[in-house]
């Protein structure tokens, strides 16, 4: 009994030793942690940093290699090419020299051949001589054509002036203007007077004129001169140009045949269409001293104390609380987990 309460003495200064070494054992594990990761991280950076330099070198390597595949490559392409384009260079410039020689013979023995030329030249002077001489000989002849014209031309002319005043022409009782009795004889105009014809003073009308052209294939019907009356006939006969203008007057239409069916609708249209070019604006504004109906002060703009002052409300006020969307649905009853499924077809049949 006396051991056992000796022992229960003594553990309250075990326990408190334990807990005192358990605390610096946390302190001290605390530390030794902190100072393993640091240890840790660094080596664990060295060895990354060791491998990236190992793949940079093995990259570099790598891409060293190919460049220098595809530069060599290049290269024969475009010595290849370099020396295509030197031997096409060197051919035309063969071609072109045995071209210089070849032209240059055949202009020196057949294009400028001195005596070839010379004899050219000289059956050219030739040549040219014969066309100016026939030039010449033509331009005579379009000029003597000219003027026969011309004077032909006069000469009708004159003759429709002597035609025309042919009044004047000497008779055996007085002599004209152009015989004067103080010249020894007759002038040029005279003896012109003396032989033209002169002018018919009737009016010519075409036959049919004055009728209706349709009716014109039944003016030939019409004889030129009337036969012969045995005797004068007896009653008030009217002329008969005067009874063939009435029988073959124009057709006279009435008012309702020569105008169109829809003139009147053509005529509306056509103010309408005048109408909307003058005016200026469609709907004209009206101010409202010109109302025929008077002003009304609406409801929402008034109160009993007069109008609300400007600026009190906004223009178009949103109550969002109001909103359907704004707020979630209180579910009454569980949720169907067929409709929660999204982006999944379903027939009346099928579930």
């Amino acid at each position: 009994m006396a051991a056992m309460v000796r022992l229960l003495g003594e553990t309250d200064g075990i326990i408190a030793e334990i807990y005192d070494k358990k605390n610096d054992a946390e302190a001290a594990r605390l530390i030794e942690y902190s100072n393993a990761v640091k240890i840790q991280s660094w080596f664990r950076a060295t060895r990354v940093r060791s491998y990236l330099k190992h793949t940079n070198r093995c990259a570099t390597a790598i891409q060293r290699r190919w460049r220098g595949f595809l530069g060599r490559r290049f290269f024969r392409i475009l010595l290849k090419n370099t020396v295509f384009i030197m031997k096409l260079n060197h051919y035309n410039a063969m071609a072109c020299k045995v071209q210089k020689v070849w032209r240059g013979y055949y202009v020196r023995k057949y294009v400028f051949n001195y005596y070839s030329r010379k004899r050219y030249l000289e059956a050219l002077q030739v040549k040219n001589e014969i066309i100016r001489s026939e030039l010449s000989e033509y331009a005579e002849q379009q000029e003597a054509t000219r003027k026969r014209e011309e004077e032909k031309k006069e000469m009708e002319h004159r003759k429709m002036e002597a035609r025309r005043h042919h009044y004047l022409v000497s008779t055996e009782v007085m002599p004209g203007i152009y015989n004067s009795p103080f010249l020894p004889y007759p002038t040029e105009t005279e003896y012109l007077l003396r032989n033209v014809r002169p002018l018919s003073h009737k009016t010519s009308k075409k036959r049919g004129a004055e009728f209706d052209p349709a009716w014109v294939k039944y003016n030939s019907q019409i004889p030129k001169t009337l036969p012969p009356l045995s005797a004068l006939p007896q009653g008030p006969f009217r002329d008969p140009a005067v009874v063939q203008k009435q029988r073959y007057k124009p057709f006279q239409p009435s008012l309702r045949v020569s105008t169109d069916f829809y003139s009147l609708e053509k005529a509306r249209q056509k103010l309408k269409d005048a109408e909307w070019v003058t005016r200026i604006n469609d709907s004209t504004f009206q101010p409202f001293t010109h109302r025929s109906v008077p002003y009304e002060p609406l409801l929402h703009s008034t109160s009993r104390y007069g109008h609300l002052p400007y600026g009190t409300k906004y223009y178009r006020e949103e109550f969002l609380d109001k909103h359907v969307f704004s707020q979630n649905f209180k579910t009454l009853v569980p949720p169907i987990p067929i409709f929660s499924k999204l982006n999944d077809t379903y027939s009346q049949g099928q579930v």
